[in-house]
């Protein structure tokens, strides 16, 4: 499967927000990974609707809403309506029924839905949503900062779900040349990556040799 690169902009310059997502844009990212964060299912709080709402403004990339929160049905339709193209929700804090409200809700408006699992969480509790996610989001760091070390031992996990989910599969996480061609290997084809990309010094070469890991 084709690589895709999704720049995390939990790494970016939030002082030049717009002009970051503009140079990725132009670098040959495929889509744009906005983490979202409560402080209580996460250590750590970011960004809300508001901000999302102007990244649609400044950006045609697909934006992939990353809700690290504890109830993402409450806030669903606030992202939605801040230009949303891909809402991505955890497994940790979602029933299977909550899960099958939300298909139903996003397929009505031709948005795309992601379920996320925590390095800690096996594949058996996500396999039985597979059917309802158009992607899976397999986090390769304990999620709530960026800048962490790639948990290798989320590998099999990967494998696993490979084996079983035709769909695309994304890793975020200590993502950079090397780690990404492991979770190349193992079976995903979008690559989140937040500090290796908005850290260098060449967006548009660091994007490329991400994409060209396989």
């Amino acid at each position: 499967m084709k690589i895709k690169v999704a720049p995390s902009i939990l790494s970016c310059d939030f002082s030049r927000l717009a002009e970051e997502v503009r140079n990725v844009e132009a670098a040959g990212a495929d889509l744009l990974h906005v983490d979202v964060m409560d402080g209580h299912f996460v250590p750590n709080l970011t960004i809300g609707p508001v901000v999302v709402k102007d990244l649609r403004k400044t950006t045609k990339l697909p934006l992939d809403v990353h809700l690290m929160i504890e109830h993402p049905e409450k806030f669903t339709e606030a992202f939605l309506a801040a230009g949303s193209d891909m809402i991505t929700v955890h497994i940790e804090v979602c029933s299977k029924s909550q899960i099958q409200a939300l298909r139903l809700k996003l397929s009505s408006k031709g948005i795309k839905l992601g379920v996320s699992l925590n390095p800690a969480t096996p594949f058996s509790r996500i396999k039985p949503v597979l059917a309802l996610a158009d992607f899976v989001l397999v986090m390769s760091v304990n999620p709530g900062f960026g800048g962490q070390e790639f948990i290798g031992d989320v590998l099999p996990k990967i494998k696993m779900l490979r084996s079983e989910f035709s769909g695309d599969i994304a890793v975020d996480g200590g993502i950079n040349e090397q780690t990404g061609k492991l979770a190349a290997q193992a079976g995903a084809n979008i690559l989140v990556a937040g500090s290796y990309i908005f850290k260098s010094k060449d967006y548009q070469e660091t994007i490329r040799r991400l994409r060209c890991v396989m």
